[in-house]
């Protein structure tokens, strides 16, 4: 009831141990925080909060226009709604060194387990799409050196993510990989990764845990679970599978209400009311509120 009995230092631990643990992590991203909450109900290990539903959900294109307090509130409120671990993408660290520092810290008071920061230039843009250009090697260091002397929880995990590949090639993306290891990260996120055997390549080029981005619509294919693990991948992502989902449904359903007058044709693929009330966990706050409310007032004086 009300928000997760796990603390946010519990989750980071955990999350550490799973990462350790030589399996491969699910991370389907939540668009809210009920979503969060399915998303621990059909057994995944942990969250992850993108960067580009936090933006699309307020209207906005992923271009780096949210800020710091936005991704830090919404985050926050998806976090706290599960036992779960949750990771966020923080972009690219909302500024410079000691604006990512400063983030982290937010972040950590957010009660995430951990973020990732990105190479890209500012305005930044998705990472499935062309056009990308990506920051310095001096910069991209900076940042990751920032964010990991920022944090106050050891456990809270900085990951590295680089756009390089797109720009300038795997073995670019290999070098860089290593060097945001050196500088701190705890594990690489390589973006728009072709093919599996540029997974296995990240994979033999740093020691650390490495993440797959297995988005609709993107540079690489859908790859299964076993596939990735194969190549050594630690964990794998869906960041707006479940955004994408929800909002085809909707559309589905305000096209049949618009056409037929009545939205009867699609209440069979809804959410049923006993189904919603019991991901809010209604019953636990009837039973709370009994218990508050137990007593009898006394007369006055």
């Amino acid at each position: 009831m009300l928000y997760s009995k796990t603390t946010p230092e519990q989750k980071r631990l955990r999350f550490r141990e799973l990462l350790a643990s030589g399996t491969i992590a699910q991370f389907p991203g939540a668009f809210n925080p009920l979503s969060a909450r399915l998303i621990e109900e059909k057994g995944f290990a942990g969250v992850y909060i993108s960067g580009a539903v936090l933006a699309n959900d307020l209207g906005l294109p992923d271009i780096g226009l949210t800020t710091l307090t936005e991704v830090a509130t919404r985050a926050g409120q998806i976090a706290r709604m599960t036992d779960l671990p949750a990771i966020v993408d923080a972009d690219t660290g909302f500024g410079e060194p000691m604006n990512v520092a400063r983030s982290v810290q937010e972040l950590e008071n957010a009660g995430l387990a951990g973020c990732h920061i990105e190479d890209q230039f500012n305005p930044k843009r998705c990472g499935h799409l062309d056009g990308k250009n990506v920051v310095g090697l001096d910069t991209a260091t900076k940042r990751i050196r920032a964010a990991a002397d920022a944090r106050r929880d050891p456990n809270f995990l900085i990951m590295a993510r680089t756009d390089i590949r797109a720009t300038d090639g795997l073995n670019a993306a290999k070098d860089r990989a290593k060097a945001l290891v050196e500088a701190g990260a705890d594990a690489i996120f390589p973006e728009a990764m072709r093919d599996l055997h540029e997974f296995r390549a990240i994979r033999d080029a740093v020691d650390v845990p490495i993440l797959a981005n297995m988005t609709e619509f993107g540079k690489s294919d859908l790859f299964t679970v076993k596939e990735l693990q194969a190549v050594g991948v630690n964990m794998v992502i869906y960041p707006v599978t479940l955004l994408r989902s929800a909002m085809g449904a909707a559309e589905r359903v305000l096209d049949t209400l618009r056409l037929e007058g009545t939205q009867e044709a699609q209440v069979g693929t809804m959410l049923t009311r006993v189904r919603l009330y019991d991901l809010v966990d209604y019953e636990a706050y009837n039973r709370f509120d009994s218990g508050v409310f137990n007593f009898q007032i006394p007369g006055s004086r």
